[in-house]
């Protein structure tokens, strides 16, 4: 069991949010913690789905054909399967299992995120994150631009046991900073933990911060509180460290993210693949689009 130092600044949890199955793209069945209609976003995320795990038959693999997007951010994070993007700019890639891909939408762009070809003949596991991340007006309509790290370059640390490994996508953890540059300062981190195994991870106050977890059951804040896989945990800003335990009875490793942010505090006005801070920004993404200003994907 990993021996840690519990500080009177633990946050507590301020909720625990179940997810719900819905249909995207092609009809690919995702969970998704939010939005929903209880619950609409959390400054400065907009929307996380989880695809899978799920196996996936010979040429039945669902994605996400050719759609728009502008005034926030997508991040893809792929646990296994392939997936191949395309793009109005003519940027073109593959993620394999590992891989996060970070797409700064901006002033906007044709986007399109299918089973890569190979992947969908033969079929096989696939499980994939999407999480949305809201832009500062002051860059809502900056030019579009991707970051593309394999998984061989996200950072890992580990404790000295080795009871706690952490995949670094954004932010820093255990001594170890993320390669990944983000528009306004996040954190976005893969952890996990052995049974009995607990990690301290500070976080400043002013984030807002949640847990979601992958696989397993884990206690979280200072109440111990429990969440269950495909729940998200809501932490108050009343502390600076996230305290994430997994219970020494536990059969298997805890996964989980977890993932802060500095709020926006702006207004935000959604319509579908369009998030801005107006409804006229919304009306003029809309003509933007069909006008073709956002370009189009050529095969």
């Amino acid at each position: 069991m990993t021996s840690v130092h519990l500080s009177k600044e633990q946050r507590t949890v301020a909720g625990i949010i179940s997810s719900v199955e819905t249909l995207e793209g092609e009809g690919m069945v995702v969970r998704r913690p939010f939005p929903k209609s209880t619950f609409s976003d959390f400054d400065p995320f907009l929307l996380l789905d989880e695809l899978g795990p799920v196996k996936v038959e010979p040429n039945q693999a669902k994605g996400a054909p050719d759609h728009p997007h502008r005034g926030f951010e997508t991040v893809t994070y792929l646990l296994a399967g392939r997936l191949e993007h395309k793009d109005s700019y003519g940027h073109t890639g593959t993620l394999s299992p590992g891989d996060v891909q970070w797409m700064t939408a901006g002033a906007g762009i044709v986007h399109s995120e299918v089973p890569e070809r190979e992947f969908g003949r033969t079929g096989g596991r696939l499980h994939a994150l999407q999480l949305w991340v809201n832009l500062p007006s002051r860059d809502k309509l900056m030019p579009p631009r991707y970051q593309e790290i394999s998984a061989s370059r996200i950072p890992i640390a580990q404790t000295d046991d080795g009871s706690v490994t952490v995949k670094i996508i954004a932010g820093s953890a255990l001594g170890v900073s993320a390669v990944i540059e983000t528009r306004t300062p996040i954190i976005y981190l893969h952890f996990t933990l052995q049974p009995g195994a607990t990690v301290v991870q500070p976080v400043p106050r002013d984030y807002n911060t949640f847990a979601y977890v992958l696989e397993g059951e884990g206690m979280f804040g200072a109440e111990s509180e429990r969440g269950l896989d495909g729940q998200m945990v809501l932490f108050a800003q009343d502390g600076e460290d996230v305290t994430i335990t997994n219970p020494v009875d536990a059969i298997a490793p805890l996964e989980v993210l977890l993932i802060g942010g500095i709020p926006l505090n702006e207004p935000v006005v959604r319509y579908g693949p369009f998030v801005m801070n107006t409804e006229d920004e919304i009306v003029q993404a809309f003509a933007d689009y069909r006008n073709g200003r956002m370009g189009t994907i050529h095969v």
